[in-house]
């Protein structure tokens, strides 16, 4: 392992999670709970075969993740992240926040995964009605949907589908980036080309704070 050699905190950590590709192999498992090394793949466009292995083995030594057996009939393996591995999720979001303000510059090539909205969801949008019953908005851009949930004052996201949508919410990944973030008012995107189906006011619940109608 590298070494820093340096007595401080910061030092020790990027020894640990600092090389390329390690801290975004722990946004798949926080993004997707336990999940298979083919999973992992498809999260993370661009990582050769033999590096993610090699991440995956050091990760393990280093106690962040650990290997399980899917239950039967499936047999294979799936990386979770270890209770240590899980307190890197406010590093995470914090990460990801200090980086939104690249994401306007960034080129339009580059690749994008549906599930990697949970982490602005959950950053941006507030439960503006926790004395009202639980809502559920599905969002589809051109990959796997999730889900974005309130329910007494939170704000939860996963993977998936909803059985009884409050409403579903579908267009680009850059439109629905920015809506969430509160960087496009709802009438932009729209006019911009996001299909809204559902009830109206289900959105409005959770606008991030910066949001305006």
């Amino acid at each position: 392992m590298r070494s820093y050699k340096q007595f401080c905190g910061l030092a020790k950590a990027l020894e640990m999670v600092g090389d390329r590709w390690t801290l975004l192999i722990v946004r798949e498992l926080l993004a997707r709970g336990r999940c298979r090394y083919t999973d992992l793949q498809k999260g993370l466009p661009g990582i050769a075969t033999n590096l993610l292995a090699d991440r995956l083995r050091e990760l393990e030594e280093a106690g962040i993740i650990r290997r399980e057996d899917a239950p039967p009939p499936v047999a294979t393996t799936l990386f979770a992240l270890t209770p240590r591995g899980e307190e890197l999720e406010p590093v995470i979001d914090a990460l990801g926040r200090w980086g939104v303000p690249l994401l306007a510059s960034a080129s339009k090539s580059d690749t994008f995964r549906g599930h990697w909205l949970i982490f602005p969801a959950k950053l941006y949008l507030k439960d503006h009605a926790s004395d009202r019953p639980p809502i559920a908005i599905e969002v589809h851009t051109d990959d796997e949907p999730i889900v974005i949930e309130a329910h007494a004052g939170s704000v939860r996201a996963r993977v998936g589908s909803a059985e009884k949508p409050d409403a579903v919410m579908t267009g680009s990944p850059r439109l629905i980036a920015a809506l969430i973030s509160g960087n496009l008012t709802l009438a932009a995107a729209r006019h911009a080309g996001l299909h809204y189906q559902g009830d109206a006011k289900a959105l409005k619940r959770l606008q991030p704070l910066a949001f305006a109608s």
